[in-house]
């Protein structure tokens, strides 16, 4: 696993598919939920994502947008619709403006014509430290263009979800990881300044490699050196350039990832000891881990633990 594919491995749809209208104008959708990611994809006509305080996006066929929560949104025919807005969100009534009662939220209600939108809404739920470090990587709203056609894997979902089949909900949460996974790397690919700069160090041979190695045997116990001659330079070539195009030093970076897989371990792993968890990321023993866990976080790694009625492990 690389550092990108790291960061999306704990987001996963789970009966996320809860819109899809064919809406006439005018018409106003008020996305009430905010939830961490609500990804979208306009497949036919055009509308205006409109959020309090910022200004309206346009976007049009073919278009996938992602936006990051709790802040709420809306999806209108024009700026200043007349349309009375129809809440909409994980559990709703059917937009009076177009869209039938679906059995998953709201659905398609007749064929899309010239003067019609459609569109795919989906809702991700992001979780744990892992989950927040993808969050604190994304702008509020992300617009990834089309070319006059959506996406391929939209048209697959809006077939879908128009009918009932065995398994259709599994289909249908694969379906949209796909999406959502290949919506967020272009956006990356495309962001001069925008993107992490861990992000466009991945394309380096020296530095992607590094990290690439640190994410996928996260339990070795590195050091520069180590790292330096397994992507095959000096330990200066490697902390430099590094540095340079990371912003942090190779052990920095590397202890803060693994404080944030750690953390997440300690909340959904009940069953393994503090010393365990130590061990998967890198860490001899218990004392160690901790001390470095409190020195990162600021708390000790017991305090992670989600509350249980059996007595904490902690050897």
């Amino acid at each position: 696993m690389d550092a990108f594919g790291d960061l999306l491995r704990g987001v996963r749809a789970h009966g996320s598919v809860f819109g899809y209208p064919t809406l006439s104008a005018p018409w106003s959708l008020d996305f009430v939920d905010g939830p961490p990611l609500t990804l979208g994809v306009i497949l036919d006509g055009a509308g205006w994502i409109v959020q309090d305080g910022r200004e309206p996006l346009r976007v049009t066929a073919g278009t996938t947008v992602v936006i990051r929560g709790p802040e709420t949104f809306g999806f209108v025919d024009e700026p200043g619709t007349t349309a009375i807005p129809e809440a909409c969100g994980e559990h709703c009534s059917a937009p009076a403006v177009g869209g039938a009662l679906h059995h998953r939220g709201w659905g398609a209600c007749g064929e899309a014509s010239a003067d019609t939108t459609s569109m795919i809404v989906g809702a991700y739920p992001v979780r744990g430290e892992i989950g927040d470090r993808l969050l604190g990587a994304l702008p509020p709203v992300i617009r990834i263009p089309g070319h006059g056609n959506a996406d391929p894997i939209a048209r697959l979902i809006a077939a879908e979800v128009s009918t009932d089949r065995p398994g259709q909900q599994a289909v249908l949460d694969r379906l949209l990881d796909w999406l959502l996974v290949c919506a967020l790397r272009d956006w990356f690919d495309f962001q001069d300044d925008a993107a992490p700069q861990w992000y466009s160090a991945l394309h380096d041979p020296i530095v992607g490699d590094a990290l690439n190695v640190m994410h996928s045997e996260l339990d070795t116990p590195w050091t520069v050196s180590t790292l330096a001659r397994r992507v095959g330079v000096s330990r200066a070539t490697l902390a430099k350039r590094f540095t340079d195009l990371v912003g942090e030093p190779p052990l920095t970076y590397l202890t803060r990832w693994r404080m944030t897989v750690a953390a997440d371990r300690l909340a959904d792993r009940p069953d393994l000891t503090i010393a365990e968890v130590a061990r998967e990321v890198g860490y001899a023993d218990a004392f160690t881990f901790s001390t470095a866990f409190k020195r990162t976080t600021g708390v000790n790694p017991s305090s992670r633990r989600v509350p249980t009625t059996g007595p904490e492990k902690t050897a």
